[in-house]
């Protein structure tokens, strides 16, 4: 085995190393709409459970058949989340079944399968969720749905045709694996590695990347604040039996505070000047995650991503004043100016 494999094994390992100590709002209502006549049906295949049966017996011709399944997303988990390596060189198999011998990898997978011996409801919740999208957006391509284990990387991963879903990042807000990894991933985040979070984080993924990606000529705060809104409106339309509070991310306390002090977020926004606003520097804070939005309500308990939420409340404003516009209408408008005084969004 290389010098370069063993470094990258090596740093694979350190994120299994976790102690074993165990640690100890409001539904939308569903859409009325006809999905009869949309046949498809979600499979989230198991290459975690594939690649551990190649990882007992691993031989370059099992890892071919496998390949051959996967596809893009086949070399994108070996040389870019295990990082052991081009799938061109068979050397990456012994790695492969070193990780996978171990009892850290071996405690990890235990707790994945304990809390996922299938994916049903899952499987569930995004065919609804990708029959609404084929009935908005009748050409969108859907892509495949694989889950796996990200190695503590990353809850979803976009690639040619495929969403990957790191089920190690969605063990539940009290798994004993979180804890260790508090530097990457503070507890106002990690509350939120959940099953029930799987499927909208999937969702979101698919909208974000695929679907509805941010343009580059957005710079101002305002023009952010318009593309969250429409993601976040556009979850409401594919997921509408899951909280506000679970697409966004806040805590039920988080969102009745937004709603409570909506008005008064609002008049922040104008009288700080930030609409206009174009150095990310001075409103990311507004966009980005935190426990809190440093300066707005008392002892820290205002919520976070206040211009994520402003945004989505004024998308919700100007469909409740232009009914007949359609999603796909509204992910075509651009000018958030134009957008906003059609929107006439007055919070009080």
């Amino acid at each position: 085995m290389s010098k370069t494999y063993s470094g990258k094994l090596k740093h694979f390992y350190a994120l299994f190393l976790i102690p074993a100590l165990l640690i100890g709002s409001c539904k939308n209502g569903s859409d009325q709409i006809d999905l009869s006549n949309i046949k498809l049906e979600v499979h989230i295949q198991r290459f975690d459970h594939d690649l551990d049966a190649l990882a007992k017996a691993p031989t370059p011709r099992k890892a071919a058949d496998l390949q051959k399944k996967y596809g893009a997303f086949y070399a994108d988990m070996i040389e870019r989340v295990l990082e052991f390596g081009s799938v061109n060189d068979t050397a990456y198999l012994d790695n492969l079944q070193q990780m996978y011998a171990g009892k850290p990898y071996q405690d990890l997978k235990h707790e994945v399968d304990s809390i996922y011996p299938d994916l049903n409801k899952q499987e569930e919740e995004l065919t609804d969720a990708f029959k609404r999208i084929k009935y908005y957006f009748p050409q969108a391509k859907l892509p495949q749905v694989y889950a796996y284990f990200s190695g503590f990387q990353a809850q979803t991963t976009i690639g040619n045709g495929y969403v990957g879903v790191g089920l190690d990042m969605f063990l539940g807000a009290r798994s004993k694996f979180y804890p260790a990894l508090i530097n990457t991933y503070p507890r106002y985040l990690s509350r939120r590695f959940t099953p029930d979070n799987l499927s909208p984080r999937v969702v979101e993924a698919v909208i974000r990347e695929d679907m509805f990606p941010e343009r580059d000529s957005d710079h101002t705060l305002l023009e952010h604040m318009i593309y969250e809104g429409k993601v976040l409106y556009l979850m409401d339309k594919l997921l509408p039996e899951v909280p506000d509070s679970t697409k966004i991310g806040y805590t039920t306390q988080q969102t009745e505070w937004c709603k409570a002090f909506e008005a008064n977020v609002w008049g922040f926004f104008l009288e700080e000047n930030l609409l206009y606003e174009t150095d990310h520097l001075k409103y990311q804070k507004y966009l980005t995650e935190a426990p809190f939005t440093p300066g707005l309500g008392e002892k820290n308990e205002s919520a976070p991503k206040l211009a994520m939420w402003t945004g989505w409340q004024i998308v919700k404003q100007y469909m409740a004043k232009h009914p007949a516009t359609t999603p796909k209408q509204l992910l075509a408008m651009t000018d958030a100016q134009a957008f906003l005084n059609n929107a006439n969004y007055h919070p009080k």
